[in-house]
């Protein structure tokens, strides 16, 4: 029986996405619990979340040993052990991808984080996961840095199904959807089915609130105090505006016509970090028609014993969520500096993550050895 929390929200059109996998969420059956019992459509991942998952060792260790025996250096062996995860999670999810015509049933893996800033690389690595996956519903993460716009299109214009990550700015979320929509183009052009192409928007939100909060709490006057916790939803609100907006226009709706599908907004880093916020703030807040949330397992089992879905907690929030993020600009904080800074740090955790990674395995390779 599945969870009435959880079931709720999907009612209300939002897909449940798991932000973690790891060898042993798929082999001791919590990964088809999680998909049977609180609504769970899709999986994220990330090379931290690899990191943590292949460096806590469970269910790795024959397959280090095999790989040392097969002589594959660390990058290789690395490509190896997290598209097999991936596979094997698209397996587990095919049903769901079936059920609901590709929309869900999703598995996201990323590039490697040091290829952020190079286009070319950025593309040539999402179709060479692409292959090694080799299933239908994967899908390629992408940073949406200024070179990984290009990569976007080019990729999406292969075919290739693209979760856009690391999108934190309003500005640089239009540019994502342009991408997109050239993508299609291109696709279209080359004779590819466009129905057959997916794709999300990861928008961060947590991240937005502690950077500014931080910075209203420097501020530190009752007007300033008052509006911490505010600025992650208000952010990711008015970038559903932006969906709405641009997926009505003449361009995107004549492409949907011909089958394309419209790219989804997913609340990502919807973890609470602030004590002062409900656990289930980034969720409840944030429901709306057309949208994925990505959850770390803390946030989602926490909204499967006590979360409310009191209906869409977007639309109609627009007027009151540009008048936030106008007062925090009133008050000296500079939203564009923000979000830069957000983009910056958020490529420098993925690359200390990777480099943990390869350190780790590296040194079972060795020891295997």
């Amino acid at each position: 029986m599945t969870n009435p929390h959880t079931s709720a929200l999907s009612e209300a059109g939002v897909s449940i996405w798991l932000d973690d996998l790891s060898r042993h969420r798929l082999e001791s059956g919590e990964l088809a619990s999680l998909v049977e019992t609180v609504n769970v459509v899709g999986v994220t991942t990330n090379p931290t979340i690899f990191a943590n998952a292949i460096g806590g060792g469970d269910g790795y260790g024959d397959r280090l040993k095999d790989a040392a025996a097969r002589g594959l250096d660390t990058d290789a062996a690395i490509v190896e052990l997290t598209t097999a995860d991936v596979a094997d999670a698209c397996d587990l999810l095919a049903d769901v991808y079936a059920s609901t015509g590709g929309r869900d049933g999703r598995v996201s893996i990323e590039v490697e984080p040091g290829l952020a800033r190079d286009t070319t690389g950025t593309a040539t690595q999402a179709q060479d996961l692409w292959a090694r996956v080799d299933r239908p519903n994967a899908m390629i993460k992408i940073p949406a840095t200024v070179e990984g716009l290009d990569a976007i299109t080019e990729t999406i214009a292969a075919g290739i199904s693209v979760n856009v990550t690391l999108i934190f700015s309003l500005e640089r979320y239009r540019q994502v959807i342009n991408a997109y929509l050239a993508g299609l183009e291109r696709a279209r052009a080359a004779g590819i089915d466009l129905s057959t192409i997916h794709s999300v928007a990861s928008f961060f939100v947590s991240r937005v609130d502690s950077e500014i909060d931080r910075r209203l709490r420097e501020i530190g006057t009752p007007e300033a105090l008052a509006l911490t916790g505010q600025a992650g939803i208000a952010n990711a609100r008015l970038a559903y505006e932006v969906f709405e907006q641009s997926f009505d226009t003449e361009r995107a709706r004549f492409l949907v016509g011909l089958g394309a599908n419209p790219q989804r907004p997913l609340w990502a880093s919807t973890g609470v970090k602030d004590p002062a916020l409900a656990d289930t703030a980034y969720v409840t807040g944030l429901i709306a028609p057309n949208t994925v949330n990505t959850m770390p397992e803390a946030t989602l089992r926490a909204f499967a014993d006590h979360g409310h879905v009191p209906g869409d907690t977007i639309s109609g929030s627009y007027l009151e969520s540009n008048q936030v993020l106008n007062a925090i600009d009133a008050l000296g904080v500079d939203y564009a500096e923000v979000t830069e800074l957000l983009e910056q740090e958020g490529l420098q955790k993925f690359e200390a993550s990777w480099s943990e990674l390869l350190g780790t395995v590296e040194q079972a390779l060795r020891e295997a050895r």
